[in-house]
């Protein structure tokens, strides 16, 4: 069994979160530069074993697409077209960054230190595949349609 990835894509930065080999637990991996993913993804891929590729999907609460929404589904289709042999899934990142700035305070972690937006990244894509992760294991992962 290979791991679990998370990307929780920025037009700046995009934060990446992993598992364990037993995909049990989901784990802040970095953030890199949006313009750097590829490469990135490419010695990531090529170094470890994943199973399948998780992609944060941003939408309103009112379920219409935002700003990031439409990158966010042609980076999909960038993926599939460059990791064929990878399932790309979609999961809803709502609330994500004010869950991952919640923890950051509940963490301890100092006003300055929270103001880290990568860090943030890092926290929402943790954020991102843990919700993976329990949608799985409920068999209740959603069905996004463009």
């Amino acid at each position: 069994m290979g791991k679990l990835l998370a990307l929780d894509y920025g037009k700046k930065r995009t934060g990446i979160a992993t598992t364990d080999d037993l995909q049990i637990i989901a784990t802040g991996l970095t953030t890199v530069d949006s313009k750097q993913l590829f490469p990135f993804l490419f010695k990531h891929l090529a170094e470890n074993e994943i199973d399948e590729i998780i992609l944060g999907f941003p939408k309103r609460l009112n379920n219409d697409p935002t700003h990031n929404t439409l990158p966010v589904i042609q980076l999909k289709e960038k993926l599939e077209k460059s990791f064929p042999k990878y399932k790309i899934q979609l999961i809803d990142e709502r609330f994500t960054s004010k869950m991952a700035k919640q923890t950051m305070i509940d963490s301890g972690l100092k006003k300055m230190q929270r103001r880290n937006k990568a860090l943030v990244d890092e926290i929402s894509a943790t954020i991102i595949l843990q919700s993976y992760m329990e949608s799985r294991e409920n068999n209740a992962l959603p069905n996004f349609n463009f």
